[in-house]
Order: C-alpha cells, then sequence, then structure tokens
C-alpha cells in the first residue's frame, strides 16, 4: 500500500497541515520522514498530522513520528495528530500505556502486533 501526503502550510498562523493518505509503514515511512524534516525545519509554531485518510501504521511509521514530536518540542514547537481512526487511535493508545517498556522481541514482533490489534478495532 502507498502512502500519499499533501502539506498545507498557514504562514500567517504558523500553522502546517500534512495529511496521509494510506499505510506509514517501512516502505513508506523513510520518504514520510524526509517530508516531515523539511516541514518541521520551517519551524512554524504547530504542524499537524492529519490522519483521516491513514489506513495503517507500523513501527516504522511511529518511529517517524515520534521523532518529529522530539524535534518540534525541543525547538519549542507543537506536532498533534488529527482525525485519527478507531484502528490508529488504539496504536497510539497502546504505546501510551507502555511508554518506557520495551514489550516486543524486535520490530516485526512489534508490527505483527499492531497489524493485529488494527485489524481487530476495524472489524477485519
Amino acid at each position: 500500500m502507498e502512502l500519499n501526503t499533501t502539506v498545507t502550510i498557514d504562514e500567517k498562523k504558523s500553522v502546517a497541515r500534512v495529511a496521509l493518505a494510506g499505510a506509514l509503514n517501512t516502505d513508506t515511512a523513510p520518504g514520510f520522514d524526509q517530508e516531515l524534516q523539511a516541514v518541521v525545519a520551517q519551524g512554524l509554531d504547530l504542524t499537524v498530522l492529519d490522519m483521516k485518510e491513514l489506513d495503517y501504521i507500523s513501527s516504522a511509521g511511529l518511529r517517524v513520528i515520534f521523532k518529529a514530536a522530539k524535534q518540534t518540542k525541543a525547538a519549542g514547537h507543537r506536532l498533534a495528530a488529527a482525525n485519527r481512526k478507531p484502528h490508529i487511535d488504539k496504536v497510539f493508545e497502546i504505546l501510551k500505556a507502555l511508554p518506557d517498556m520495551a514489550v516486543f522481541a524486535n520490530d516485526q514482533e512489534l508490527d505483527d502486533y499492531l497489524d493485529s490489534m488494527q485489524s481487530q478495532v476495524r472489524g477485519d
């Protein structure tokens, strides 16, 4: 599955909206990382990741988002996620509940778990 992104910048309000559609996974994360880094580098007050059309997220996608969150926070800016579908929201809930705990042996085990949880919430 592919990932399509649309970036909209409102310089007057110092806000960037990055709309994601498709899958943010091992294949698409590197390209998204480059695109998101370019947005973050603009130094806007707020970057919003609009996840209304995001169908899947893996650990590789989460790493890109957490990296950007850390960078924006260090620069005194904010990164926000909006319009998360229930199965995407579930992934963020799982990680929020276990912030400092390594529960998976490797990335593949984590991705298998995240895939399973997202499938359950979607009703697949």
